[in-house]
């Protein structure tokens, strides 16, 4: 590509969002370059949901959606709906599942989903150029036309679609690539930080839990400040916490936060500890009676670390004042996370490109016309479970039918 190339559009990043706006937009008789410096595209899409792909959620809407500004999603997900979405994998013959909570998942691979959005960028006549380094972006002094340089020459169109990504999982090749053009063109972005990403526990914590790592149990998840609570399982590490109810729950937290779970979501600690105490005859050790709602393993060491002496003391011999201290912290249980696992571990990036900077309607910047920013890179995060591919069709639909 030794000659410049002259396109009605220019779309960076191959990822879930950019593949999908490069097929609408050459579907719609756009001429779409989609350049990605990645040798293997689609990386981020192959590996999740566990190689299956959660590719959307049913219930995906506005509320599952964390941005500085809140309102902002409304238009491209009320436009591009997840039953829009399904018809596509549908119409592909991609046979799929639910799973709890509206998640949807490949039955085979998320390979399947890949090979969609290459198979419908062909129909839409789009020139995937890949692996392809982008090394400047400038404006023409027309400010009409953007030109792209890049390791195989100089690309030039009207429209650049930012669809690069955000921070998370750097070993898919991710990089800041998205939020440096956006300060190139003046264009504000918001504080960036690891999202969906497991807590770190530290000392007392982590030497009485740590050795439970593995250990999954149900749980209200909550953190302070924050009024979020979610009800999945969570998990114990060698580092700390994680699972679905921590992966979302860390969305919310803030460093010095404490996380809260309660351990009997389904039952009403005081009327089931007075019953234990009430009991006539040889009544359980209340490490036993905790391990019909807990593991055994996290039974022993909570009871451990919070029952009267040690767990040891009968239920029968608690005083009134034990029985609701430990009632209390069944229902709240309390750790001070000492920090996220980072980029490296995180499913998202928390922030991103100011969606006060952008139109809802088309992606564009206000500022600098013909500039869109779709996806992850964009200050639009989801919950855990399919509302992030959500937000990449929506945004990616939004911007296509302005290109």
């Amino acid at each position: 590509m030794s000659r410049p190339r002259h396109f009605d559009a220019i779309i960076i990043g191959a990822g879930a969002a950019g593949l999908f706006c490069a097929a609408r937009a050459g579907q719609r008789g756009r001429r779409v370059a989609l350049i990605d410096h990645a040798q293997t595209i689609g990386e981020k899409i192959r590996i999740s949901g566990g190689g299956r792909c959660n590719f959307t959620n049913v219930g995906a809407g506005p509320a599952n959606y964390l941005s500085q500004n809140p309102h902002f999603c409304r238009s491209a997900l009320s436009r591009f709906t997840p039953q829009d979405f399904i018809a596509l994998v549908t119409k592909h013959r991609i046979a799929f599942h639910e799973k709890t909570l509206g998640q949807l998942f490949c039955d085979e691979s998320s390979q399947q989903i890949i090979d969609m959005l290459l198979d419908e960028c062909s129909r839409g006549g789009v020139q995937l150029l890949h692996p392809l380094r982008v090394e400047r972006i400038a404006r023409g002094d027309s400010e009409a036309t953007f030109h792209v340089g890049t390791s195989g020459g100089e690309l030039h169109a009207p429209r650049l679609v930012i669809a690069t990504g955000g921070l998370s999982i750097p070993a898919t090749g991710a990089t800041a690539f998205g939020y440096e053009v956006a300060k190139q063109f003046g264009i504000p972005v918001t504080p960036l930080t690891p999202g969906l990403v497991p807590l770190a526990l530290d000392a007392p914590e982590l030497e009485r839990y740590g050795m439970l790592s593995g250990v999954s149990f149900d749980a209200i998840a909550t953190c302070d400040d924050s009024k979020a609570h979610f009800r999945e399982a969570a998990l114990l590490t060698h580092r700390g916490l994680s699972g679905p109810a921590v992966l979302k729950i860390s969305n919310y937290w803030k460093p010095g936060a404490m996380v809260h779970f309660d351990l009997l979501p389904d039952c009403d600690a005081d009327a089931w500890l007075a019953e234990l105490r009430g009991r006539k005859g040889a009544a359980p050790a209340f490490a036993k009676a905790l391990a019909a709602h807990l593991p055994q393993r996290l039974a022993d060491a909570w009871a451990h670390a919070h029952a009267p002496e040690g767990g040891a003391k009968a239920v029968a011999q608690w005083t009134r004042s034990e029985l609701d201290n430990v009632a209390a912290q069944l229902k709240r249980w309390s750790l001070r996370p000492s920090g996220t696992l980072g980029y490296k571990k995180a499913e998202v990036t928390l922030g991103g490109v100011d969606t006060r900077a952008l139109s809802q309607q088309t992606m564009e910047a206000r500022a600098v016309p013909g500039l869109h920013f779709i996806g992850e890179v964009v200050d639009v995060t989801g919950w855990l479970g399919g509302y992030n591919f959500q937000w990449a069709w929506a945004s990616a639909a939004a911007c296509a039918e302005a290109l």
